[in-house]
């Protein structure tokens, strides 16, 4: 029950992954957990979701604006940082607004963290952070830094900075399996970037398990990079294909896979760790741990040194198109 009791600040709360870690605190018995996001749509929503709870708050407000982050956390003990701009089109098209939101909002997390001494921050990051060919990326690991600078000159300071990578997370507002469903409804078609294109795919119960194990595990500056499954795009479009077309009775052989091309910044495969990275990380059952300021006396539970070599979904072989078929089954996206 590390969350008992504690009051619990959720920035990005009503998103896709927020939404799940805010449920998943609830079971904790917090003393409250603080929503925090801009979208009073959303925040709504998720009102009518959990109906009427004496230990769930709702603030509005804009991670760019710092007063309003410093009042959200008054009294906090810790805090999830999950708000940002990240599709990789409006990133790329909108860089100033990028920046905006996934650099100066997080250097409002870091000082408004410090001034209201909350115990640990967990900002969450993207493979697309490693080698970055977008403005989404480049601000991501700019975030990064922010957040393990943060570590090495808070002074006096008590609180606690770490970052968690993810892949890509299945089934998520914006993701390309919902995508793939309404094109295949609406058009007949679908499209896609390149079929031979790879990426990292992890479940929404991932994503949230690992958030919240990074806060727990933390002991500053460190970046928490989950295992997880890498998909060939070609395997998952044909399986969506299937399987959309079983459930409406259609002829998948009447669905067409339209190549497109890549988008501006977009890559053929991603990466969660470097190989300059992998010499100082340690390696637990289901994550890498990236301590950036090394300290003798840190040590990690059921960890050991990692081996060297950058972790690219182009250096692994993806999973089967039967074992994607099991992951996304479970999950109940088909």
């Amino acid at each position: 029950m590390f969350f008992k009791d504690k009051k619990i600040l959720v920035i990005g709360g009503t998103g896709t992954i927020g939404r799940s870690i805010v449920q998943t605190l609830l079971k904790d018995s917090p003393d409250v957990v603080r929503v925090f996001s801009r979208d009073e749509h959303k925040q709504h929503e998720l009102q009518n979701q959990l109906g009427k709870r004496k230990d769930v708050r709702y603030f509005i407000g804009d991670v760019r604006d710092y007063d309003r982050v410093h009042t959200a956390m008054q009294g906090v003990d810790y805090v999830f940082h999950l708000a940002a701009m990240k599709h990789v089109p409006s990133c790329e098209y909108n860089p100033y607004e990028a920046v905006l939101t996934n650099i100066h909002g997080t250097n409002n997390v870091v000082r408004a963290a410090l001034a209201q001494s909350v115990k640990k921050v967990v900002f969450t990051s993207t493979d697309k952070a490693i080698s970055p060919t977008n403005a989404y990326g480049a601000t991501k690991l700019t975030a990064e830094r922010l957040f393990t600078s943060a570590e090495y000159s808070k002074g006096e300071g008590q609180t606690i900075f770490a970052s968690v990578r993810f892949g890509n997370v299945m089934g998520s507002r914006g993701s390309v399996i919902p995508l793939f469903k309404n094109q295949i409804l609406e058009h007949g078609k679908i499209t896609v970037t390149d079929s031979s294109m790879t990426r990292f795919m992890m479940t929404l119960d991932q994503a949230t398990k690992l958030t919240i194990q990074a806060l727990q595990e933390a002991q500053g500056g460190e970046v928490f990079v989950l295992k997880m499954p890498i998909v060939l795009l070609r395997d998952l479009a044909e399986l969506v294909i299937q399987e959309t077309c079983r459930h409406h009775n259609l002829n998948p052989e009447d669905i067409v896979m339209e190549e497109i091309g890549l988008r501006p910044g977009e890559k053929m495969y991603e990466e969660l760790m470097t190989h300059e990275e992998s010499l100082t990380a340690w390696e637990m059952p289901d994550m890498y741990v990236i301590p950036y300021f090394l300290r003798k006396d840190v040590s990690y539970k059921n960890a050991r040194k990692a081996s060297t070599g950058t972790y690219s979904s182009s250096g692994l072989t993806p999973i089967t198109s039967q074992d994607l078929y099991e992951l996304l089954k479970n999950q109940r996206l088909i």
